[in-house]
């Protein structure tokens, strides 16, 4: 059973967002699932997604003009930093890191979702401005 699943509960109504949410919750559940030999491997992947998926939100942001975009910009940073930490103290041999780092972030991704990316989705959409056509 995967750790987190993903549900309508999830979705923002933001197809580019609602995407890049489905790949994170996937990343994760790799990352959970992996036997410790691929857990190098899965954080590593895991962690270049997040980078992605962070920095093109903070990109529609910026380019929105999205009033909270310190706050939401410095909540990504805490969980990279937090991310990095992990991928650090795995490669020195501390795989229990990454099982504690993967059930940390299934209880933070819904609440992130349904709070801060919620608030993103929804000034996006009154703004007028397409996340899948940003370039």
């Amino acid at each position: 059973m995967p750790l987190l699943e993903w549900s309508a509960a999830l979705e923002l109504g933001q197809p580019a967002m609602d995407a890049t949410h489905r790949d994170f919750v996937r990343f994760l559940n790799r990352l959970d699932a992996a036997a410790d030999a691929e857990l190098l491997m899965r954080l590593d992947e895991f962690i270049a997604h997040a980078e992605e998926h962070f920095g093109q939100e903070e990109a529609w942001m910026e380019q929105a003009a999205f009033p909270p975009l310190g706050c939401h910009k410095g909540e990504h940073g805490n969980v990279l930093e937090v991310m990095r930490e992990v991928r650090r103290r795995v490669a020195a041999g501390e795989a229990h890191y990454a099982r504690t780092l993967s059930a940390a972030l299934a209880e933070w991704f819904p609440q992130h979702a349904a709070t801060m990316d919620a608030m993103l989705a929804d000034f996006l959409q009154n703004a007028g401005f397409d996340p899948g056509n940003d370039t």
